[in-house]
């Protein structure tokens, strides 16, 4: 398995991303590069745009900085989705041009289950309840007969999209999640503002838009920030723990973009110190988007069987996790 060497594609949404990975999960590229909006939020097809103009660069950055030619390289990873379509096309493109010009097997992978297993990978943990948190995602899951089973999700906005948009509002500068954190360090007046748990779901969207009409009628930006976090991070912890008292899971991991937040994982820590469970966080490096995750999940799927033709590679805006199976996890652990 050492031998095999996967380049995977990056492109889900405002980072287009290179990297390559060896059998035994040695990182022997990862190439990113962001696109920054420069008013609002994501705009797809001017990511997509920036996507196309980055992208050679980027790939080329990969192989060098691997010293390996494509012709060494094994297979072709590509996310997918979910994502945004334009910039799902961009990196689907890309991946099938090179997967037909040199042969290749292309390999289908899925974001989110990307974001768990470059997790796995880091933190060595085997079978841990996931907490994934990102601008597009907030997801509490884990494995269980064949398939990565959501045990808990939002309704509406996620986690980072939240934090984002309120920086925005309160003209914060990009990105907006840490400048959150660090004004939530001066805070310390608890604001009151909606909590919602519905079941085994968090809903963000009240709690974004009566934090934005307190900005408004003149509320301390830091005040803001520190309730905000308080209010997302306990509905997130309380969702948290009744998945691990369900699942019995003895490992919690936190992976994705929010996962560097410091206040956030001292509460999970907490949930899972309560039910004697290991904790562990995918380092900064790897928490965002990037393409050594992809790779990494492409050597599992491809080590495995995983691939796809060409021709019938379409991109999946709305692929879930829970709709793919992983044949890398053969028994039932539990």
């Amino acid at each position: 398995m050492s031998k095999v060497v996967v380049l995977g594609i990056e492109s889900t949404a405002h980072t287009f991303g290179c990297g390559i990975v060896d059998g035994n999960g040695i990182i022997l590229a990862n190439v990113n590069d962001a696109y920054v909006p420069t008013k609002g939020g994501i705009h797809p097809r001017e990511s997509a745009q920036h996507h196309s103009d980055v992208a050679p660069r980027v790939v080329k950055n990969a192989l060098s900085n691997a010293k390996l030619s494509i012709e060494q390289v094994d297979a072709i990873a590509v996310s997918l989705g979910p994502g945004l379509g334009p910039c799902l096309r961009v990196g689907a493109t890309i991946a099938r041009a090179l997967a037909v010009a040199f042969n290749k097997p292309l390999v289908p992978v899925n974001h989110a289950v990307a974001h768990i297993e470059i997790a796995k990978l880091t933190t060595g943990f085997n079978d841990p309840l996931i907490v994934f948190v990102s601008g597009g995602n907030t997801i509490v899951s884990a494995y269980s007969d064949g398939r990565y089973r959501v045990f808990g999700e939002t309704l509406d906005i996620a986690l980072g999209n939240m934090l984002d948009t309120f920086a925005r509002e309160a003209g914060l500068p990009h990105p907006g999640g840490p400048q959150v954190e660090e004004l939530a360090r001066r805070g310390g007046k608890l604001l009151k503002l909606p909590y919602i748990v519905k079941g085994q779901d968090v809903s963000y969207s009240g709690l974004l838009t009566a934090t934005i009409k307190l900005l408004r009628e003149g509320h301390s930006v830091e005040d803001l920030c520190y309730s905000l976090q308080e209010y997302a991070f306990d509905m997130l912890a309380e969702v948290t723990e009744r998945a691990l008292a369900y699942t019995e899971k003895r490992e919690l991991v936190l992976t994705g973009g929010v996962a560097g937040n410091s206040e956030l994982q001292r509460k999970l820590r907490i949930v899972a110190e309560e039910h004697k469970a290991r904790f562990g966080v995918v380092p900064k490096n790897l928490a965002g988007d990037n393409g050594a995750m992809i790779a990494w999940t492409g050597v599992l799927a491809y080590t495995h069987g995983v691939t796809m033709k060409v021709d019938e590679s379409y991109v999946k805006p709305r692929w879930r996790l829970d709709e793919v199976d992983i044949p890398w996890i053969r028994r039932e652990v539990n």
